[in-house]
């Protein structure tokens, strides 16, 4: 199945010479491209809204640094969703395992760069639409800090959550590519050396779903350094994903609520089942989950107060079969969204790197900053990747 959304690919040149020459990309159907309707992943957004009349601000300033747009990407619909299926367009091939959903919902974006068609490609993270696909797909992939990058032409899901990421098969081209959209960084370097703690509930929960693979990422998590565990949510996971849940609840109302009241779009099945969330949102507890949002983020802040870096599996399983069952489905996203919730709600920078064991299976294993510190994460990243392929190779 194709990565790139049906019709013509949207294709434009680099605007001038820059550190991205020679590089091609593609973009998720969530960010404008002009000429082009920006599609959402369903064809009732695609039909009622017009051609966009000039691209996101992300998408110039790649163009602006030498590379080449060539695509658009499928999407799961509307963003609301982590498997990569998409009910109209089909789902993308996850091409290192294709047996496996790709994950979204960026999911054509991460196809589109594991089979090599793009150099890189953009997508959208709120929940982990960035770093799920990044892990299924063996991919390098980064979630910035929340309003680190522009979200001028991207199609609104959950604002105070969104951010736009980005995909390589490279650490090279990744931290390239951020060296051109990340702001400098707004927290101070660091004074001494960084503490790598791992997040214990996240590592408990892969020893939940696949035992094997939690002890192995245990020990190559305690091989780049993490030699401490912590346990983060205090065993309120359930409050966690609760707040992540209305927050984004209460967002999605405000930005799609209207539209999806006004148009009764036909979602897929499993789409339409979590946007009828809506039809049961109480509005006058808003103020209540928004104070719990910020007395989290308030915790989240406290654990980087002594130069930590946070290291975790990215995802709760190493894939989802194509033939997984509704309740399996159910498990994972319940899972994936408490794990990404921590740096969902702390507004935290997060990347996904990829290794792969002798069982030829995605083993992924994020890092996770303090706000601000993306440049310096990208360099850890790159510190800790050598470190593991220097000690592999003796």
């Amino acid at each position: 199945m194709s990565a790139f959304i049906p019709g013509p690919r949207a294709r434009v040149a680099a605007t001038s010479a820059g550190p991205l020459d020679g590089l091609r990309f593609a973009v998720k159907d969530l960010i404008d491209v002009a000429g082009t309707v920006t599609g959402g992943g369903n064809p009732d957004w695609l039909a009622s809204h017009p051609a966009a009349s000039a691209n996101a601000r992300c998408v110039d300033m790649l163009l602006a640094a030498g590379a080449t747009l060539d695509g658009k990407t499928i999407t799961d619909e509307l963003a609301y969703s982590l498997e990569g299926e998409n009910h109209y367009y089909g789902t993308p091939l996850n091409p290192r395992w294709p047996h496996a959903l790709p994950g979204g919902s960026s999911s054509g974006s991460a196809s589109a760069v594991a089979a090599g068609d793009v150099d890189f490609a953009l997508g959208t993270d709120t929940g982990g639409s960035v770093r799920v696909p990044a892990a299924f797909c063996g991919l390098w992939g980064m979630r910035p800090t929340h309003d680190a990058i522009s979200l001028d032409g991207v199609l609104p899901f959950a604002p105070c959550f969104d951010t736009v990421g980005w995909f390589a098969r490279s650490l090279d081209v990744l931290a390239a590519v951020g060296d051109v959209l990340l702001p400098s960084d707004s927290v101070r370097s660091p004074t001494h050396p960084t503490q790598l703690v791992r997040v214990g509930e996240a590592f408990a929960t892969r020893e939940r779903n696949e035992p094997d693979d939690a002890a192995r990422l245990v020990k190559l998590a305690e091989s780049l350094g993490a030699s401490t565990g912590r346990n983060v949510f205090a065993g309120d996971e359930a409050r966690w994903l609760a707040c992540y849940q209305h927050v984004q609840d209460f967002e999605i109302d405000a930005t799609l609520g209207a539209w999806i009241r006004s148009t009764q779009p036909l979602f897929g099945p499993s789409i339409a089942e979590r946007f009828a969330r809506l039809n049961a949102l109480d509005r006058t507890q808003a103020s209540q989950w928004r104070a719990l949002h910020d007395e989290l983020r308030g915790v989240i802040a406290t654990l980087f107060e002594s130069n930590v870096v946070l290291i975790m599996p990215t995802t709760p399983v190493a894939l989802l079969s194509k033939h997984a069952s509704g309740d399996a489905i159910g498990v994972f996203y319940q899972d994936a969204l408490t794990l990404n919730s921590l740096a969902t709600i702390g507004g935290l920078p997060q990347i996904t790197l990829p290794f792969v064991d002798a069982i030829d299976r995605p083993l992924a294993l994020s890092i996770i900053g303090a706000r601000g510190s993306d440049r310096a994460l990208l360099a850890l990243a790159r510190d800790l990747y050598s470190r593991h392929t220097h000690a592999n190779l003796q």
